[in-house]
């Protein structure tokens, strides 16, 4: 279940390894004090979830290039593979309650697939896995969705419609690139079917949203200033939500669209609008900002 890992082994103990269980991975170094707070306490939540979740330590000392690919800042950096790739993470010291919640949550991964060495049971099948997945996706816990989702494909890699959800759940997360790879490698004719575009539609409005990001948290500041001193300039407020929807604040992006729509419904061809549906179509329809803002939208352009 514990492991001390290294550069020539972390395929095999990590990526590989993830395939069957959630594998967490311990950044840490001799050197550094909050390294030998962590390290117990993670150990022994792992050893608590009794073989569902496996744990290896990697001295970046030791492995420096592992620490350089995965771009490993500070120390300790805790990261968490499903499937082959990173779902869940942290920095820094956490509280026991806290550690013992994120070793939990992945355990529980474990326990919806069946998998894990202390494991009992053939587990769910896929439709019930699946509709767990969806469940976690609904509530924002996109982490474990798409750890669900990842093992999901590794027993049934051609499922159209998981590949979809997981590129969500992705694009969600702001693992774009991931996002993309997926979409990109859906089977032929599968993204237009009714029940595979929604998603692949949610995918790609998410992942344009996410693009922005970087650029759009500089400008967030300036832009709020701007609309503060002309409440009346509308591309400073179009630009205001376009940034809020790119680092996070949809709620906030959404209201700001709906003010530009309340005075000039058909500003500048339609953009807030267009916008507006962009975000919708990002956030997916089942979460309550697109019901109420949906709402509110059919409100203004048939009032």
């Amino acid at each position: 279940m514990i492991v001390d890992g290294t550069e020539a082994g972390f395929a095999r103990d990590v990526i590989e390894a993830s395939m069957q269980v959630p594998v967490i991975v311990d950044f840490w170094a001799p050197w550094c004090g909050p390294c030998k707070t962590l390290g117990p306490a993670l150990e022994s939540a792992v050893k608590a979830a009794g073989g569902k979740v496996k744990l290896v330590k990697i001295d970046i000392d030791q492995n420096p290039g592992i620490a350089q690919q995965l771009r490993i800042q500070s120390i300790p950096t805790v990261y968490a593979f499903a499937g082959g790739r990173p779902v869940d993470g942290f920095q820094g010291a956490l509280p026991e309650s806290q550690l013992k919640e994120f070793v939990a949550k992945l355990a529980e991964v474990a326990d919806q697939l069946g998998g894990g060495a202390g494991g009992e049971g053939e587990g769910p099948s896929i439709e019930e896995a699946i509709e767990q997945a969806d469940e976690a996706a609904a509530n924002g816990d996109h982490d474990r969705a798409a750890a669900i989702y990842g093992q999901i494909l590794e027993h049934y890699p051609n499922n159209a419609a998981v590949m979809a959800k997981l590129a969500v759940a992705y694009a969600k997360m702001g693992e774009t690139e991931a996002a993309q790879e997926l979409l990109d490698g859906l089977p032929d004719g599968t993204a237009t079917k009714p029940e595979i575009s929604g998603h692949v539609a949610s995918a790609k409005a998410a992942i344009a949203l996410a693009g922005k990001a970087g650029e759009a948290a500089a400008k967030i500041d300036s832009l709020k200033a701007k609309v503060a001193a002309d409440p009346k300039d509308h591309q400073a407020r179009f630009d205001l939500a376009e940034a809020e929807a790119a680092t996070g604040g949809h709620e906030a992006a959404i209201d700001h669209l709906l003010d530009i729509l309340t005075v000039n419904k058909d500003w500048n061809d339609g953009a807030a609008r267009q916008q507006l549906l962009t975000i919708f179509e990002a956030l997916g329809p089942t979460d309550p900002l697109v019901t109420s803002g949906r709402r509110r939208l059919s409100s203004l352009l048939f009032s």
